[in-house]
């Protein structure tokens, strides 16, 4: 009978064992117990993994002897990584030590620089020593015969390692996704490029057309043919999910403006890089050593005020800027330098909006403040000149003599002046009422749909080194890489509601890093502590067991 009892039981045990097993084959979870959640991902994460059908190989590069904080990186790194594998079995990955074979630094180096994957070079101090180590913060995605550059390392100007590594670990899961989702969806929408008014050539807005072709089929699209037939011009332009205005310099006539509105009534989308002022550093570096900035007439007035704003003709003088870069001497004498150089403001955001939440400040040349007007529409600031913010009227002379002298900061007081400027809803047309210039099926009012207005539009312009385009936001004499490519990107993303997938951004994360200063003064005490804590502990515990011992023998 007992016998029976013991098998019966047994056989329940393995019942419940099979069944455990099955319902955990079947039923997978994870539990993110981390007060920010950050290995939990987001709806729009989720969707664009559970659609990857095919094995995708990740290598990422973040292995090898490097500082606390960056090891800190990898971890987070390879916890997120370890969360996308959960999901789906499909995403593989390996991380790798690009050093790992001896091979000299420099030229592995030059080997990632040649991909496009710029190493971070770290200033390491330890022990009261300074010295310099080499890191590849990147990760490459394979997918078919597709491949994807994954940056893992934040650029951010004045910041200390923690707080890039801190940033960088919040964009983890937009790194990721949005690597997947450029190797596993086809691109769909289209953007026109506009032509035909002046706006920037080519090779200055290059390396941002180059990042964006890698989501959306983008074409030149000109208004030219608005004369003689500006009902085909219209329905040619509808055909486009978006519109980018770079720059235009070109007074834009009646019947242009009327195919720009009407294209924004059928809820196409637009961007705006619009200035109204004739400024250039170029015109600087004369034998006089300064210009004239004049204002701009692109016969947009009314085209703006109808939709809630004017983009005014002065210049934003801002405290807080990017400098100017002059050369001295000559030859191989020459050095670049940088000076301060007020009109060229560094824009932030107290916004907490998907567009410039966690990005690097935006750098602007000769912007122009924006004012917001009251209508139905929902207007977001999306980037800001600095409170130190004064504003000069134009004509203006403007000379490179104002570098030697100290601003007069007490008249700095114009407050926050609005840049860059987001508008949602429905728009109502700048020709409701109004004599309208060609025949056409005339909307009142669009469909629900959006516009970005920025008033300066150098900031889509990248730099030429001989000839060729260098990355947005990157200023070569000073190394410092701006937030201009990355919010720009996020703008259009944004636009065209791209699977939710700018939301991943607005993740907050927030890592506890040791504090190196207390870590250098107490690390005596530690060491101490660390080793003469196990040692009493081991000597109390001898002795109380030799006590326990003589007592129960004495007895």
């Amino acid at each position: 009978m007992m016998r029976n009892n013991k098998i019966s039981r047994l056989l329940v045990f393995v019942i419940i064992l099979i069944v455990l097993n099955i319902i955990a084959a079947n039923f997978f979870t994870r539990i993110d117990l981390t007060e920010d959640q950050r290995y939990s991902l987001s709806s729009a994460a989720k969707e664009i993994v559970d659609d990857v059908d095919s094995p995708i190989i990740i290598d990422v590069f973040l292995e090898g002897s490097f500082p606390s904080e960056f090891r800190r990186l990898k971890e987070e790194t390879r916890q997120m990584l370890e969360e996308f594998a959960a999901y789906n079995s499909n995403i593989k990955f390996n991380f790798i030590d690009p050093l790992a074979e001896g091979d000299d630094a420099t030229a592995i180096a030059e080997e990632f620089y040649k991909l496009g994957m710029t190493p971070a070079r770290l200033n390491v101090q330890e022990n009261g020593k300074n010295s310099e180590t080499i890191i590849f913060p990147w990760a490459i995605a394979n997918f078919e015969d597709k491949t994807v550059k994954i940056p893992l390392l934040k650029n951010q100007i004045g910041a200390t390692d923690e707080e890039r590594v801190n940033s960088s670990v919040q964009q983890l899961e937009y790194a990721f996704a949005d690597g997947l989702n450029k190797l596993i969806y086809p691109r769909e929408k289209k953007i026109a490029v506009m032509r035909g008014n002046g706006e920037l050539p080519d090779a200055r807005i290059a390396d941002f057309i180059k990042t964006v072709q890698e989501y959306y089929f983008l074409a030149p699209f000109t208004l030219d043919s608005v004369a003689s037939n500006p009902q085909k011009t219209l329905e040619d332009l509808k055909s486009y999910d978006l519109v980018i205005e770079a720059k235009p310099i070109i007074p834009y006539s009646e019947k242009e403006k009327y195919v720009l509105d009407q294209y924004l009534m059928n809820g196409g989308k637009m961007l705006w890089l619009a200035e109204m002022t004739i400024m250039e550093n170029d015109s600087l570096f004369n034998e006089r050593g300064s210009a004239l900035a004049l204002p701009r007439n692109l016969n947009l007035g009314d085209y703006f005020f109808s939709y809630g704003l004017r983009i005014n003709s002065e210049l934003v003088n801002d405290l807080y800027s990017a400098p100017i870069i002059l050369a001295s001497g000559t030859g191989n004498e020459t050095r670049f330098n940088p000076y301060p150089w007020y009109y060229s403001p560094l824009t932030s955001s107290m916004a907490n909006h998907p567009i410039v939440n966690n990005i690097e400040a935006v750098k602007f040349n000769y912007a122009n403040p924006i004012d917001l007007l009251e209508n139905d529409l929902e207007k977001t600031v999306l980037l800001s000149s600095s409170p130190k913010t004064k504003l000069e009227g134009v004509p203006l002379q403007i000379g490179l003599d104002i570098i030697g002298s100290k601003p007069v900061t007490e008249s700095y007081n114009a407050g926050e002046q609005p840049l860059a400027v987001l508008l949602e809803g429905n728009f109502k047309s700048v020709y409701r009422n109004r004599l309208k210039p060609f025949e056409t099926t005339h909307l009142d009012n669009s469909k629900n749909t959006k516009m970005v207005v920025i008033s300066d539009g150098d900031v889509i312009k990248n730099d030429l080194q001989q000839g060729k385009p260098l990355e947005l936001g990157f200023e070569r004499y000073t190394g410092m890489t701006y937030g201009n490519k990355e919010f720009l990107l996020n703008t259009v993303n944004y636009l065209l509601d791209d699977s939710g997938l700018v939301d991943v951004r607005t993740k907050e994360i927030n890592l506890a890093f040791l504090n190196k200063d207390k870590v250098a003064a107490q690390r005596e005490m530690w060491q101490i502590i660390a080793i003469g804590a196990p040692l009493s502990l081991l000597a109390l515990f001898g002795a109380a067991l030799t006590y326990l011992r003589k007592r129960r023998y004495i007895r």
